[in-house]
């Protein structure tokens, strides 16, 4: 179980908050692997917060889909099988299909795309996978965000929290510099587009995990 932070504040409203952002960073760290029992009583203990505020925080982390919550088992962190993957990737591309179409009818450039485009690159040219997925994440959510459709941006960081998780653990095998070459090649594609680029993109990427998973 992950260390609560210095100087923790007491419980209040926002103590749940505290308490998941502080989980959540563990199980998309990948310090808590899939199938680790998240308990009441252990976040109770760690971060000296209430029974109710513990369960709050689970909540929230199983309304994200980072943990799962089963009968006489508990909860836990979330475990994506081939079925679970492959349903993911179609609501995503649902999403950022919508959201680009949106994009492209009103004529915006979406901000941002070079700045995290460039962060992929130095990401991917250190070895930090860490760093990769995050800089890979803010590369579609600056897509998405740009629709300026706050529900489709609420729904789509959702389905990216579980995908990073997923990523955490599988690593495609990808040549250096090649998921940066991909991802230009696709903002660009997708932005003229989005209904064939974002299917075919999203369908590539998952036989690269399920590839990646079945270890190649």
């Amino acid at each position: 179980m992950p260390q609560p932070a210095p100087d923790a504040p007491t419980p209040g409203p926002r103590t749940a908050d505290v308490v998941a952002d502080a989980v959540r960073a563990g199980i998309l760290s990948g310090d808590l692997p899939p199938g680790t029992p998240l308990r009441e009583e252990e976040l109770s203990a760690t971060y000296g917060v209430s029974r109710h505020t513990a369960r709050t925080a689970l909540a929230r982390l199983t309304g994200e889909r980072l943990a799962t919550a089963e009968p006489y088992r508990g909860v836990r962190v979330s475990s994506l099988d081939d079925d679970a993957l492959i349903a993911l990737q179609q609501l995503r591309c649902a999403l950022e299909t919508e959201a680009l179409r949106i994009v492209r009818d009103r004529g915006i450039r979406p901000p941002g795309t070079e700045a995290a485009l460039d962060e992929l690159s130095a990401a991917e040219s250190s070895g930090d996978w860490a760093a990769t997925l995050a800089a890979h994440a803010r590369v579609h959510l600056a897509l998405v965000d740009a629709a300026g459709s706050p529900r489709i941006a609420e729904e789509y960081r959702r389905l990216d929290s579980e995908m990073h998780l997923l990523l955490t653990h599988v690593r495609p095998a990808y040549a250096p510099g090649a998921l940066t070459e991909e991802h230009r090649a696709y903002v660009t594609e997708a932005l003229r587009d989005p209904e064939r680029a974002v299917r075919a993109h999203l369908d590539h990427s998952t036989r690269a995990i399920l590839d990646g998973r079945r270890g190649g």
